[in-house]
């Protein structure tokens, strides 16, 4: 676990934050070429309109080492909220003007700025190595780039704002991968999606969706039961 990556020549530089893979632990190595290779149609079936319409977001998907091993930063929506209240997600949210352009590093600043308005988190210990292709949120309009980063000097997180955030907690990879916490829900529509039963929560829609790409494509996937269902209000 703790091997790093040799060092790379070819990191991108958005602005001033840089998107670099130098130093990542080893275990990342899977989900680096993941993110390198993966297509948009492969992480979702729901990509932005080609009209350019849509809000544009981002969200940090943030992993991290804990007693535990490699484990991933999440928090539950505040229950108030107008928009997928009480769900558990990645930090994240819509672009500010400040953010600058969504073509650029606009994603990167919002990813951080988000994660550290919503968590707490300093987001100088936190070293971004990916971008993931733009998906699409249909329920909320929202144009969603999720932006990979490696907490390489963690700080302390929990609940900065209680109108907007339930708590905040962290999730090992072990547990994402262990075939007794996945599930299938099925949204009232009819849209049945992956979900994972960790942390005394379920965790689906769009951010089961990514973590469950994630895992696949980084070679993590373990067989599990695909004809388990577990309800929306599903509670531990």
């Amino acid at each position: 676990m703790a091997m790093t990556r040799a060092s790379h020549t070819h990191d991108r530089r958005d602005g001033d934050l840089a998107v670099s893979k130098d130093g990542l632990p080893g275990w990342l190595d899977p989900v680096v070429r993941a993110v390198e290779t993966v297509q948009p149609l492969q992480l979702s079936r729901f990509l932005p309109p080609e009209d350019g319409g849509g809000r544009q977001s981002a969200v940090l998907v943030l992993f991290g080492e804990g007693d535990d091993g490699p484990e991933l930063l999440l928090m539950e929506r505040a229950s108030s909220l107008r928009s997928h209240a009480g769900q558990p997600s990645f930090p994240g949210g819509a672009l500010d003007p400040e953010d600058g352009d969504p073509t650029a590093d606009g994603p990167l600043r919002a990813a951080l700025r988000e994660a550290e308005e919503e968590t707490g988190l300093d987001p100088r210990g936190v070293q971004l190595f990916g971008v993931l292709p733009k998906l699409y949120i249909p329920v909320s309009s929202f144009v969603v780039t999720p932006v990979l980063g490696w907490w390489r000097r963690p700080t302390p997180v929990g609940v900065v704002d209680p109108n907007e955030t339930a708590r905040v907690f962290t999730v090992p990879v072990a547990d994402l991968t262990d075939p007794a916490n996945r599930a299938t829900t099925v949204h009232p529509s009819g849209h049945r999606g992956p979900a994972f039963l960790v942390e005394s929560t379920l965790v689906w829609g769009f951010t089961a969706g990514i973590i469950d790409r994630l895992v696949h494509y980084a070679g993590w996937e373990q067989p599990w039961d695909r004809d388990k269902q577990v309800p929306l209000d599903w509670r531990a």
